[in-house]
């Protein structure tokens, strides 16, 4: 989530900071009493918490994408359990060969209650011994030890002998360490880590040493062994890698792979099955490239998320693979860039996940507890997910892509405060960690796009983002790339301008970026309806908390009111994707649609189904077509203000006079009178006069302003329920004139304002072009692209203030002379004429 605040456009976290909500009765399901495997009480148990033990941590096989000889039936040997632990402080000698004081459940982070540690260090001492199986070294075989991610900094021992040492928190590394073994006994490993978590610039994502500023938007570190450890047995020459990239044109794969050992002069043979039957097979040397066309293609779609197997052969190393056959891409469909999914345009509905859990911080207690959350997403009517800022374990993914969930990729991103002091090494050993995060998850199907950095968090330039965004499209062309998730907000503000999508945020919003010449658009984050549940918190977690509600039926009423903004106004106009914050609570956070116990469920899941469901389908949806509107240049209404007197103001054109109150008087203007006021007074007619949905519309004025500040000044505005329809405006935020409306404004960049002096103002809405563009004295002086229409007009038109949060605000201190409002879209030649008509 965000992080600063924008008056009208409501960006990110500065919003979190103001969660809220007064606790409510606890609903049934929360577990009490519940007590770990070292007999610590959770902060906050889930259902799964009591099912951890020593003997049964995280057993599942680690590894589906590459699975050592077959899926079914794995040769590898689980080092998950009880390992010797104690703190270390980073230099003193390593006691080989002496037992540890301690002891911790890996893989779970030393910081978590499963752990049995519960406390952060920052540098720490693991160890174990194992009895390697005596066939895992017959007839000359291997041994590898794995580690599916330790954090930060860790350096790997057996018998005493360095094996490995590996910088990175969250990609998968392992080591050959058969020549460290000794002939007989139990082999001793001791895995040493630094873990600085915030306290140095690496990529940290979301964790904290000290977690909770902003309203709970960071969250507790996880040092340490975070996922799983394993030993497998090799050939001398392996395969150490499996890739099947799609190619729905061909209906066919492009097999790549690497390699451990020496594979010069092997043969790579591949055979791929649909279920039981062998439906294609190639071969060639190792390294060289292979395509596997596939007869009568079944693609992957999230409806019907068909995966292919894949068994390869290297003389005698045999793992097996698997693959989904689809395309996503963005193409022009009825003159917008639009994503789509194997050439159809799909609408990617996603949910933000983060990844955390009260018991386990970054590993889920158990593997059902890591699939109930994708399945929940799903049954919930999603299709997408943006995993955020965190990189999780290989069954993840195999869950995404075995139930049909379309995954957005965060690259984990390093503290926002670091972005303006990075030095050369931090910025290239983020670079090589995008890097091999992108090599370690190229095969799984489930993943569609790569997003390097969220809202400037570590981006060191506007610059960076797109260069660091074009070296992970050339590594992996297959995906799409948003090479900046908000765009229009927090640190770093600025559009890197490549990639292929457009994205901003905007809370609750939903923001409706319009694509360009290029890209598509999306909403990256939007959302964030707060409901605190008894029973259910994070201990410490505010109540009192911003953009709140108080049960479930008013969370699922607020979700799908905002939710139907994007099947109204954003997937038929162009907007190709949308992401929610968020699918659980965390911590101090809550917005969640389930509490961060997953015990409760806080919203009607049918409810919120069926209009995800109608977003989905409304991606297919041809927006309606505005009308032509009146022609010519005296608009459907006007004012002129020439009366000099009263405390009504007639309608020139139409049938809507202005009844002034508060502070006002009559002056002089133009041409004529006009009505100054003083900070306190506006006008407004008895009720609508322009219609903004599914409209063009442009609104005129001339305006002369007492003072400026930093505070709004709204010039012209047409009262919704909550908010006013549009803004013609004097913006404190960017101490610049501007037209505001659908969450965004169009801001007249180059006009420096002077207070005596008269401005005309023209505000356009073009539905048709997707853009908000302001003139200033005849002449074009800033746009932006939206789609969707906004806000409804349902409410008077306003003279001299705004409406805001339900409530009249941005009263203007100077004079209004000349209003004038069209229903169509003015073009730039007659914007210069109006202008002209009473210019100087």
């Amino acid at each position: 989530m965000a992080i600063t605040r924008s008056r009208f456009l409501r960006v990110a976290t500065a919003l979190v900071t103001a969660f809220a909500l007064a606790s409510v009765a606890a609903p049934p399901g929360h577990a009490s009493g519940v007590t770990t495997w070292s007999g610590a009480t959770p902060p906050l148990p889930t259902p799964w918490t009591s099912q951890v033990s020593p003997t049964n941590a995280l057993p599942d096989y680690p590894r589906p994408q590459l699975a050592r000889p077959t899926a079914a039936s794995p040769t590898w040997t689980n080092l998950n359990g009880l390992w010797q632990f104690a703190a270390w402080d980073g230099f003193s000698t390593i006691p080989f060969g002496r037992s540890l004081g301690g002891k911790v459940l890996v893989p779970y982070p030393i910081e978590s209650v499963l752990s049995g540690v519960q406390k952060h260090y920052d540098y720490m001492l693991y160890r174990r011994t194992v009895d390697v199986p005596k066939s895992y070294t017959k007839d000359g075989r291997h041994v590898r030890l794995n580690f599916g991610a330790v954090t930060y900094d860790a350096t790997v021992f057996v018998n005493g002998q360095q094996v490995a040492r590996h910088l990175g928190g969250y990609d998968a590394f392992s080591a050959d360490i058969t020549s460290a073994l000794t002939a007989t006994g139990p082999q001793e490993i001791i895995v040493a880590v630094h873990s600085p978590v915030d306290s140095e610039h690496i990529p940290v994502g979301k964790q904290r040493l000290a977690p909770g500023p902003l309203g709970g938007v960071w969250f507790t570190a996880s040092s340490g062994i975070w996922q799983t450890v394993w030993l497998e047995p090799v050939e001398s020459t392996s395969i150490a890698s499996f890739t099947a990239t799609p190619d729905v044109d061909t209906g066919s794969f492009a097999v790549t792979a690497t390699y451990n050992g020496d594979a010069g002069g092997a043969r790579l043979s591949v055979d791929v099955f649909d279920g039981t039957k062998k439906v294609a097979s190639g071969g060639g040397l190792a390294g060289a490239p292979m395509k596997l066309v596939v007869p009568n293609p079944h693609l992957w779609t999230p409806d019907d998320p068909h995966l292919y197997t894949f068994k390869a052969r290297l003389k005698s190393d045999t793992v097996e693979s698997y693959a989904g056959l689809r395309q996503i891409s963005v193409e022009n469909v009825g003159g917008k860039q639009r994503v789509t999914l194997n050439h159809k345009p799909t609408f990617l509905l996603g949910t933000l996940d983060q990844g955390f859990w009260p018991d386990g911080i970054y590993t889920a207690p158990t593997d059902a507890a890591l699939k109930f959350d994708l399945q929940k997403t799903k049954d919930l009517g999603f299709n997408t997910i943006r995993k955020h800022i965190k990189i999780e374990p290989a069954r993840w993914y195999y869950w995404a892509d075995k139930l049909g969930l379309m995954v957005w990729q965060d690259i984990p991103s390093m503290t926002p405060e670091s972005s303006g002091s990075l030095t050369t090494g931090e910025k290239a050993n983020f670079r090589a960690e995008a890097s091999r995060i992108v090599a370690q998850l190229r095969n799984v199907t489930s993943i569609i796009g790569w997003i390097p950095f969220n809202e400037g968090w570590g981006q060191w330039s506007v610059q960076a983002a797109a260069d660091v965004g074009t070296q992970l499209k050339a590594q992996d062309p297959s995906r799409l790339m948003d090479e900046r998730s908000g765009s229009n907000c927090c640190y770093t503000p600025g559009d890197p301008g490549g990639g292929d999508i457009i994205d901003w945020h905007v809370y609750p919003g939903p923001a409706l970026p319009a694509p360009d010449a290029h890209r598509a658009s999306m909403d990256g984050e939007h959302g964030s309806y707060n409901y605190s549940v008894e029973g259910h918190r994070w201990p410490g977690a505010p109540t009192d908390l911003w953009n709140s509600v108080d049960s479930n039926a008013a969370l699922t009423d607020a979700y799908v009111a905002n939710t139907a903004v994007l099947r109204d106004q954003g997937a038929p106009y162009g907007l190709s994707g949308s992401v929610y914050t968020e699918i659980t609570d965390i911590e101090g956070e809550q917005p969640g649609l389930l509490t961060y116990d997953r015990a409760y469920e806080k919203v009607d899941e049918q409810r919120v189904r069926t209009v995800n469901q109608e977003v989905i389908a409304a991606a297919t949806k041809a927006p309606p077509t505005p009308p032509e509107g009146t022609p010519g240049l005296k608009g459907v209404d006007a004012w002129t203000f020439d009366e000099g007197s009263g405390t009504s103001v007639a309608d020139a054109v139409g049938t809507n006079p202005l009844s002034l109150t508060g502070g006002y008087q009559w002056a002089g203007g133009l041409a004529g009178g006009a009505i100054q006021f003083g900070g306190n007074g506006s006008a407004a007619t008895a009720g609508p006069v322009l219609r903004t949905d599914e409209r063009n519309y442009s609104v005129s004025a001339w305006v002369r302003f007492n003072q400026l500040g930093g505070g709004f000044q709204t010039v012209v505005g047409e009262d919704g329920e909550q908010n006013s329809a549009f803004f013609l405006q004097w913006s404190g935020a960017d101490q610049r004139l501007a037209f505001a409306a659908l969450g965004t404004r169009a801001v007249a960049r180059d006009i420096t304002v002077q207070p005596g002096r008269w401005y005309h103002l023209v505000g356009v809405r073009d539905l048709t072009a997707s853009t908000l563009t302001i003139y200033v004295d005849g002449q074009q002086a800033g746009s932006t692209s939206v789609l969707g229409f906004g806000d409804k007009a349902t409410g008077p038109l306003t003279v001299g203030r705004g409406r805001f949060g339900g409530g009249p605000v941005d009263f203007l201190n100077g004079s209004v002379d000349g209003v004038r409002v069209f229903d169509r879209a003015l073009s730039a030649e007659e914007v210069a004429a109006l202008f002209a008509q009473n210019g100087s």
